[in-house]
């Protein structure tokens, strides 16, 4: 199984068709599960939406249909002038039943110092919105100005599901940011969230990522030549 992560800047009025699109299992083969989203920054402070772009975040059986999607679905058509990446699976913390994650026996160890992706998912309790909106301002605050976040971008389809995905130089460096004495702020609220639980479901993944193709920003995440990507 791989993911991939779609995001395009196409238009504020193009966006709500992107998020009525989402493409089914039963309608697409070889996909997994998919979603749709709204997208903002990941800075400190108040979330921040980016109106005119969207996201789509999918799980397909392989490449081969993934290759088959980006050839044939009206939706990839239109996220086809933004960035895309593919992710292999390494871990899961947590669980997203919608989203059964195979990790590859084959493939290259976590512990690899390589380039990296998270992918965080949530259903948000409703109740929790605030709490975690303040935590996630002072986790999102750090991030943003670690040198070693490569890209990064927030995800939301109101009124319960929210996510992130960040792109990090390496594993190292997402470690030192996530759980470094420095850097007190992500397990802070790590704590917070076991204590009382922001979301009803919650799933943090990491991948290693490759074949990534476009410009987020204006510019290419440094994820082919530099980082040992390769675009598929």
């Amino acid at each position: 199984m791989i993911v991939s992560v779609h995001v395009a800047d196409i238009g504020v009025r193009s966006v709500r068709g992107v998020l009525r699109a989402c493409p089914q299992p039963d309608g697409t083969p070889g996909l997994r599960w998919a979603q749709t989203a709204l997208t903002g920054l990941i800075a400190a402070g108040p979330p921040r939406l980016r109106p005119g772009r969207a996201t789509l975040l999918a799980a397909w059986e392989d490449d081969s249909a993934l290759d088959r999607f980006l050839a044939e679905a009206p939706l990839a058509r239109r996220l086809a002038g933004g960035w895309r990446v593919r992710l292999r699976p390494l871990r899961i913390s947590g669980a997203w039943p919608a989203l059964p994650v195979e990790i590859d026996p084959g493939a290259a160890p976590d512990e690899e110092d390589g380039p990296v992706a998270v992918l965080t998912l949530g259903q948000l309790r409703l109740r929790r919105a605030l709490p975690f909106l303040r935590a996630n301002s002072r986790t999102a605050g750090r991030a943003a100005a670690d040198p070693s976040l490569l890209a990064s971008v927030a995800v939301a389809r109101p009124p319960r599901f929210v996510g992130t995905f960040s792109l990090w130089r390496s594993t190292s460096a997402m470690r030192r940011y996530a759980y470094g004495a420095a850097l007190p702020e992500h397990k802070e609220a790590v704590r917070e969230h076991r204590a009382k639980p922001f979301h009803h479901e919650a799933a943090f993944l990491r991948f290693r990522p490759y074949g990534a193709q476009g410009t987020l920003d204006g510019h290419e995440p440094e994820t082919l030549e530099s980082l040992g990507g390769g675009a598929h």
